[in-house]
Parts: C-alpha cells; structure tokens; sequence
C-alpha cells in the first residue's frame, strides 16, 4: 500500500466508523455469537499473497463487528463506562501514523514532554495537591500507564522494594501483607500474586466500605502472627455498587503505622473533574500514589490510566536499568519515563488527551459526566416508586444496586432473559449475599428515552416471572 492507496482506504475507514457511530443505536447491544465461533470464518492458515482492501473491507461486518460487544451502545447498561470520541480518536490516528517508541527523552522528545504537561492538566482539571504535580518544587509526579491493573502493581512493586531496605535479618518478604477492601477490584488480588506477598481482603460493613476500625484489627491480627503489614490500597468508587472507603479515616491509620497507601479511583477518579465531587477526594494527602482512568468517562478511549507518585525517585530506584544503547546527552535533565513502568517502548498516549482536552474543554467534559450521573439518579427514581423493587445501595454517580424483591433465583432468572433477549444489555453482582441487578450509565450516547425503555424491559420481565411466566418472558 502507497500513499495513495492509504488515503483513498484511510478515508473509507473514518467514513466506516462515523457511520459506525451513527448507526450504532439501530444494533443489538451485545454480541449474538457463541465461543469459538470466528474460526469457522477464518481459513486455517495466513494468506500467502496479500489480499486487496475490498475484500478486507466487505468482511468487516461477517467476521469483526459479528463478535463486537457494542459499549457506547445507548442501552448498553453492564460493567462501567469506556470513554471515546471523536477527538481522542483522531489523537489515535496521529499517535498510530507516527508510529514512534518514547522510552527516553531522546527517543522522541515530545513524548515525554507532552506527557508531562498533560498530567499536569489532568491533576489540576481534577484538584489533586500540588505536590502530585511535574510543576512543583517537590519530586511528585503522574505518568500514563495501560491499565489501573498496571498502577496497583506498580504501587505495590515500589511499596516492597521501600519495606524490604527496612526488614531484619529475621524477618523476610514472605511475610509482608497488602490490605485491600473485600469490594476491591481483582486487580490488588493480582497484584499480590506478582509481587509474591500475603494478601488480607478487609471485610467490608454493610455500605461496601473499607473503615478505619476494621483495618485496625486486620492489621493487629497479623502482626500478632509475625507477619508485617506494609501496603493499603483504599477504593474510591468499587467496581459493584461505587463504595466508597474511608480514606479521610484509613489516611492516618497508614501514615501512623508506616503502609504505602495507595488510592485506586479508576472510575469515580473522573468525577472530580466536577467541583460538587471534589469530596471524593477528601484525604488524598495521605496517599503515596494515585490512580484513575480518563478512559472511563471523560472522553477519552482506551488506553489511558492515569498514574501519580507523591515521590517518583520511590518508583525509579524499583525499575532503574541503564545500557548504552539507552544513553544520550541530555539525560538526567528530564525524566525517562520508560523508570516508571515494566515496559520499555511507549505509545504516544498523551495525544488523545492534548485533542480531547482541546477540542472539548474542561466545561463539556464535566457536561457529560453530570448526564450519566443524572440518568442514574432518574433510574433510581423509577424503581423507588415501584413496590415491587428495592435500591440495595446508595446511589453513587452512574451505577444503580437494585433487585425485584424476592429470591436470588428470580433476579438472576430476570437478568438472564432479559440480556438474551438482546434489546438491552446489563449484569448482576452479590452484595451481602443477594443477587443484585445493576444498571450503570456507560454510554455518551445515552438519554433519559434509553433509561425509561429499559426499566420498561425490566418492569415487565418481572411482572411475568412473579406470575410464573418464564416461558412467556422468553419468548
């Protein structure tokens, strides 16, 4: 493919996705397709002559868009958001024909530099202390990682690497323990598998929150076993229900006993953004490391977690590896950011957020967020009124917790009919043992006419299955 050739197919690719966009409510929201079914489309075997783009092109719907789970779909109502546009789409482009690896100043000096300033913007648009930021006098900092996953691990890497430089001869990194919310996402479970140390699931109390007190006595329990408590991570916004932790409360409990605090607000993070959620944030000085993804709700596609270090030298002295063929001139003047992840090459990820920043501005972000919140609270309102229902948590930004009142089995039984129906698409969770229905705003695209025709989905699915109509609901 030429030059010419790219822009004739290049073209016809942006029309294919603008189209994509605007038709997107007239397609079911998920995949209609079972396990395995792509290798029945696909020959065995790579082509050994290249194919011409028409035929690439006229298999697009049969074979990738068959088994697209539609996320910006208006009533597509599971997990939690996953931020585009068309702006952080066109930062992609640019980022993609660029093609450029940015593990060094030197590498590619935009990389780092746009980076820098971008985090910076982002730590400003969401009212972070300024000692998270590049501009400050101190060594804090923020960087672009791929995942929240990504930041949890990294924190916890960091936090071991300070308290092993602390054991005693007698003591070892077997013993050290990570705390984490029973609600807290898999990715601190994971974490721990990595780094090879204990992990202690804080139970909860009846809201879905990490307290103070019930941190106290994990930590009391296992120092009393002789292991050593070295890591929290406290949840802001958890993935089921939107708990939030007592961070104002468990800040001081970390500080008082030495524990790397880190903070994961992976979608509630986005809501700061708006100064009436700026309490979210309440206690944030304590923590040593932040995360929240952009990638979520504002805008901006994935990937793009957000990252801060109260100190980055915490982070360099884990990861810091040197060669020759890594060296230049300028180093040391600017920082290299390929010491604070795992990876070496990096993707030019900031783009997306320098176009979406731009082209949006800080006010039609905050705009949007506040219509997803809304939406939700306009849900809630439906099912408040009905008897038959019940809201098993407290309303928190985009995500409702409610139930048909009645058995797990009904609840699970309505979910099931109604997301094979296909007309809506949302998921359950167990919250103190109850199956619980969970609907969660996602899409830009949604409005209140969406929230409405799925609570009418989930009204009448419940009506017939109270009235023992499982086989008329199916139908």
């Amino acid at each position: 493919m030429d030059a010419h050739e790219f822009r004739k197919w290049g073209k016809q690719m942006v029309d294919y996705v603008a189209d994509y966009w605007t038709t997107l409510p007239s397609r079911r929201p998920q995949a209609d397709v079972k396990p395995g079914y792509i290798r029945q489309l696909l020959p065995e075997d790579p082509p050994e002559n290249g194919e011409s783009f028409e035929n690439i092109f006229a298999d697009l719907e049969s074979v990738i868009m068959k088994g697209i789970t539609h996320w910006h779909h208006p009533r597509f109502f599971a997990y939690l958001p996953a931020g585009n546009s068309y702006p952080s789409i066109v930062g992609d482009i640019l980022s993609s024909g660029i093609g450029s690896l940015g593990f060094t100043w030197a590498s590619s000096p935009v990389y780092t530099e746009l980076e820098m300033a971008m985090m910076d913007w982002l730590a400003k648009l969401v009212g972070l202390p300024e000692q998270f930021l590049f501009s400050s006098d101190g060594p804090g900092a923020g960087v672009i990682q791929g995942s929240a996953s990504e930041c949890v691990y990294l924190s916890m890497l960091a936090a071991k690497k300070q308290a092993i430089n602390s054991l005693s001869d007698k003591e070892n990194e077997s013993m050290l323990v990570a705390y984490a919310s029973d609600q807290a996402h898999t990715s601190v479970e994971k974490a721990t598998l990595m780094n090879a140390v204990q992990f202690h699931p804080v139970k909860c109390d009846q809201l879905c929150r990490m307290t103070s007190s019930a941190l106290q006595q994990a930590i009391e329990e296992d120092k009393e076993k002789g292991l050593i408590p070295f890591f929290v991570c406290v949840t802001l916004g958890t993935t089921v229900c939107c708990a939030f932790d007592r961070l104002p409360e468990i800040g001081p409990i970390c500080a008082s006993n030495n524990l790397w605090l880190h903070v994961d607000a992976a979608y509630a993070g986005c809501a700061t953004i708006c100064p009436e959620y700026r309490w979210i944030f309440q206690g944030i000085e304590y923590a040593d490391t932040i995360n929240f993804n952009p990638h979520k709700a504002l805008m901006i596609n994935f990937d793009c977690s957000a990252f801060w270090m109260k100190d980055v030298k915490k982070l360099e002295r884990t990861f810091y590896v040197n060669a020759q063929y890594l060296k230049y001139d300028q180093e040391g003047l600017i920082p290299d950011l390929r010491n604070w992840q795992v990876p070496l090459g990096r993707r030019f990820r900031s783009l997306k957020l320098w176009f979406t920043f731009r082209a949006f501005g800080a006010e039609n972000l905050r705009k949007n967020f506040r219509k997803m919140c809304s939406l939700a609270e306009y849900f809630a309102s439906l099912v408040q009124k009905d008897q038959n229902f019940e809201i098993v948590q407290p309303v928190n930004l985009g995500v409702v917790c409610f139930r048909i009142k009645g058995s797990n089995e009904i609840n699970e039984e309505a979910a099931r009919i109604i997301n094979n129906k296909g007309d809506i698409y949302f998921s359950t969770a167990t919250i103190h043992e109850m199956c619980t229905l969970r609907l969660s705003i996602t899409s830009a695209m949604t409005e209140k006419s969406d929230v409405m025709f799925a609570w009418q989905q989930i009204k009448e699915t419940a009506k017939l299955l109270s009235e023992g109509g499982r086989h008329t609901a199916e139908s």
